[in-house]
């Protein structure tokens, strides 16, 4: 990348007002001072669902035309790239959400070269760093590009650690990884460090899992890590692949292919999706599930695909994860935002871009910072009827989080409520730290992991001495929460962070969707708490509410047989439940449960709900007990609501 750095194309400034981005769009440039910016900007507004069905140039013709503003969405196809735009300003928490990089190149293919913001979500800005966007949040930077300077890249390097400006100085990740990566590992012994300093558990996988670079690697520093596990989704595997073989070559071999594993989830459902279907897409998904294959059946790598004899998937690649793979003390990266699913056994698992699992299936490698460790100590113990997404949906609203302070950080789950919890419960608490910007969530193993992995698994797994976290071992902050004080929690419309108790919610708020699934909950145990309210509401003479529509999704085919061997299937067919086969679903978009129409209330487990994300309506976020619940009344209400009032 060139040293000095000028900025000749207009400023776009993604406002919170929307007036303010139609003016721009039509050629009246504004200041900073005239624009109250946009803050919590998400991937899925930047690149719609529908729009990463393309994995190239072509992007740029799509990105922001999921902006919400005002509840309008003022930027249509092309209005970016047509709009001469270099540059695109916004507030806090840019790029919240998946770990699509269909986002950052989109608005590359658009002709943006700098974002500045006044703070970036983890994945969406290393996603920039790979891809050779450059990012700031010195606002100091706008005046500059206004006065045409000629601005040094180190500029853009200040506040980034070591690994990160080399990377930014290549132009992005894999010409940097063609420069200064070893194309083969050597067979080294991990150790756990000199027990000299108290550490995380996280900190000691990083510290037995680190390749490169040499000595002790400090908070905030960049660092390579060996993945043992490295897996894709049908949405990422065909761009991982076109970006891996533009760098490298179609003759690369790929480092340990037995650790890569390619996932058939997200669009498994596509012919029974309203806006695939309506809009014919069914072509483009076919097509990234033609480069899918084409690269499972290249390289021989694990795959789980779809159903032989019915529309469906083996399961959310999440959860399959950790059913079937991910154990104790190994690193696990994948191409989604809730790979963290997995750190509920006590392993280091985070998302990536398509960039960064590319760049590790050729060299074993994954680029990380050593993060800073946030401990959460859960005491008390939970009430009937609150769960662990009811934590979750607490901790999204408080402020720590709200602010992106938590944004790049370990959550670790600690506390008699985290030992009480079951695995699937534990799943929901790391999953979901992809909603708070954390890095990654884990919770040390126990005879609880121990078990899941005997019973679910027939792995007779022991917990080696190292596997937790040391006395004095120091964190950036502790969250005490008194779970005895929670009560069901929801999320409005538009954010997971806009969580409030549901009771606080005095009006009565009809739904027409009740959607349970999605890899947050569409486990065993949550499934567990939808029969529970639908067989109490059954045996009430209760069904599903009438103008309700009720969709129950499987994460895996795990789930489902668990479900059928419970007896819970002939429930959720008396009820009045549409059954769904595993798949992501409604919660990417693609299936069953999804709106048609902006008019439409949805009650859902899924894990966001910003704009656009399950159909055009507007969806609420609650616990299993709350889908199930509000499903047999017609209106968003807890399972202890249900009872007090029949």
């Amino acid at each position: 990348m060139d040293n000095v750095i000028r900025f000749t194309g207009r400023v776009l400034f993604l406002s919170s007002r929307v007036e303010d981005i139609r003016a721009q769009l039509n050629g009246t440039d504004l200041t900073l001072q005239q624009c109250p910016l946009r803050d919590n900007v998400s991937t899925d507004e930047i690149t719609p669902v529908t729009v990463m069905l393309i994995y190239d140039a072509r992007l740029g013709r799509y990105a922001h035309v999921g902006l919400k503003v005002g509840g309008e969405l003022p930027i249509g196809v092309d209005a970016v790239k047509n709009g001469g735009f270099e540059v695109i300003v916004a507030g806090e928490r840019y790029g919240k959400g998946s770990s699509r990089e269909h986002s950052p190149l989109a608005e590359k293919s658009a002709g943006i070269r700098l974002i500045v913001a006044r703070s970036f979500e983890r994945i969406y800005r290393q996603n920039c760093d790979n891809l050779g966007i450059l990012t700031t949040t010195d606002f100091s930077i706008i005046n500059r590009i206004a006065a045409e300077e000629a601005i040094p890249l180190e500029k853009f390097l200040e506040g980034r650690d070591e690994v990160t400006q080399d990377v930014i100085r290549c132009g992005g990740l894999l010409p940097y990884s063609k420069a200064h990566l070893p194309r083969k590992q050597v067979e080294r012994t991990y150790e756990s460090g000199s027990g000299a300093v108290p550490l995380t558990l996280a900190e000691k996988i990083i510290v037995r899992r680190k390749v490169m670079p040499a000595g002790e690697v400090k908070p905030g520093e960049g660092m390579f890590l060996s993945a043992d596990w490295r897996f894709s989704h049908d949405y990422f595997t065909g761009m991982a692949a076109h970006f891996m073989h533009d760098a490298f070559g179609s003759e690369i071999t790929l480092e340990r292919p037995e650790g890569i594993i390619a996932f058939k989830d997200h669009l498994i459902l596509a012919s029974q999706s309203f806006p695939h279907v309506k809009d014919n897409l069914i072509a483009a998904v076919n097509d990234l599930h033609g480069a899918h294959q084409r690269f499972v059946s290249t390289y021989r790598v694990r795959a789980h695909g779809e159903l032989r004899d019915e529309t469906g998937s083996e399961g959310i690649c999440h959860q399959m994860m950790a059913e079937q793979y991910a154990l104790p003390g190994q690193v696990v990266v994948g191409t989604d935002s809730h790979t963290p699913h997995s750190g509920s056994l006590g392993c280091l698992a985070f998302g990536g871009g398509a960039t960064d699992i590319a760049n590790s299936w050729v060299t074993g490698l994954i680029r990380c910072k050593m993060p800073e460790v946030l401990r959460v100590e859960l005491a008390g113990k939970l009430r009937p009827g609150v769960l662990a997404r009811d934590i979750v949906q607490y901790l999204l609203q408080t402020e720590l989080v709200h602010k992106g302070n938590a944004i790049g950080a370990v959550f670790e789950y600690t506390g008699p409520v985290v030992k009480a919890m079951l695995m699937d419960e534990r799943a929901t608490l790391t999953n979901m730290v992809a909603e708070m910007g954390g890095f990654t969530g884990i919770i040390e193993p126990d005879e609880t992991t121990v078990a899941f992995l005997r019973e679910r698994r027939g792995i007779d797994f022991q917990i080696e001495d190292w596997m937790h976290s040391d006395p004095g071992a120091p964190y950036k902050h502790t969250i005490r929460i008194d779970c005895a004080r929670l009560s069901p929690m929801v999320a409005r419309p538009g954010d997971p962070g806009d969580s409030l108790p549901l009771a606080e919610i005095k009006e009565q708020i009809r739904i027409d969707i009740a959607l349970g699934g999605s890899c947050t909950g569409a486990k065993r145990r949550d499934f567990d708490f939808y029969h529970e309210v639908l067989k109490w509401g059954l045996d009430r003479g209760m069904r599903v509410a009438k103008g309700t529509q009720l969709v129950l999704q499987f994460g895996t085919l795990g789930v489902r047989d668990y479900c059928i061997s419970k007896g819970y299937l002939e429930t959720f067919k008396v009820v009045g439940a549409e059954v769904v086969s595993p798949g992501c679903g409604a919660c990417a978009n693609c299936g069953p449960g999804q709106s048609t129409n902006e008019d439409q209330v949805t009650i859902s487990s899924i894990n966001r709900n910003f704009p656009g994300r399950s159909g055009p309506g507007k969806v609420w976020l609650g616990s299993p007990y709350t889908v199930a619940a509000s499903a047999l009344a017609g209106y968003i209400t807890s399972f202890q609501a249900l009872r007090d009032k029949s």
